[in-house]
């Protein structure tokens, strides 16, 4: 049976692009011919349906109440189409439920999408609570997006040093320097020196959307996006090589396991 790629995008932060890069990274693989699934597993504010305008009624506290009491059936169930290529299993419609969610459930959840879907794309909230760490043990890779902040800076060496004591190799740094494009108060080696690890792509500056508001508005994926891939191709690129990247460091640390 075919298995699904897994993939987490997380910060130490909030507003450091993660939900943006995400959405993209699903773009890309959907024209990749890849049937993906988007997971926001930010439980408090997800907004993925938000930007994808999908006014979902199903969740995934719904899927996991199903599964602990035996009415679990399909994903499908519990899913909400984007289109013919991307589904997206929301975040609690209620907030008040996400305090209910056991993370013995992530590795339940991740095994059933494997089942139907290429890549799935899990869009974490910045906490490091047991669920999300429990996200982080489970899944194939990890995409560290971070800031040119200092305190971002600090708290993701502390993550990144998490993966280390923890001989976890299975990560990628992404500086996004698109989210504020006037936060240029460190060098790239400054930044390599305080993560103490390599930064392995930067999102440029160039790739700031003035009116990215009007694409969340109308459900819009950038990477879809006509007018952004030729006014911003460089940009789409970078991306395109980032998420061929990740799926070929998963098949790597699969063959070193096996």
């Amino acid at each position: 049976m075919a298995k699904g790629k897994i993939i987490s995008v997380t910060s130490v932060k909030g507003g450091v692009g993660k939900t943006t890069m995400a959405i993209n990274l699903a773009g890309i693989y959907y024209r990749e011919k890849k049937r993906v699934l988007i997971i926001d597993a930010d439980f408090y504010s997800g907004g993925v349906s938000t930007w994808l305008d999908i006014r979902n009624q199903k969740d995934i506290y719904m899927m996991i109440d199903s599964i602990s009491n035996n009415r679990y059936s399909s994903i499908t169930d519990y899913v909400s189409s984007y289109n013919s290529g991307i589904d997206v299993l929301a975040s609690p419609r209620d907030p008040r439920v996400a305090l209910k969610i056991d993370e013995k459930y992530i590795p339940m959840i991740f095994d059933l999408a494997r089942r139907e879907y290429d890549v799935i794309l899990v869009d974490m909230n910045h906490l490091m609570n047991a669920v999300n760490l429990m996200i982080l043990d489970h899944v194939d890779i990890s995409l560290l997006m971070v800031t040119n902040d200092l305190i971002d800076l600090k708290n993701m060496r502390n993550l990144v040093q998490i993966f280390k004591n923890t001989d976890k190799e299975n990560y990628l740094v992404v500086l996004n320097c698109s989210r504020d494009t006037g936060r240029d108060y460190l060098s790239l080696f400054d930044i390599r020196n305080i993560l103490k690890c390599n930064v392995d792509y930067t999102i440029e500056n160039s790739f700031y959307i003035k009116n990215i508001d009007k694409y969340v508005l109308d459900g819009e994926i950038l990477s879809l996006n006509r007018a952004i891939n030729r006014f911003h191709g460089g940009d789409i690129n970078k991306l395109k090589k980032i998420a061929s990247r990740l799926l070929e460091e998963v098949d790597v640390h699969e063959k070193e396991s096996n």
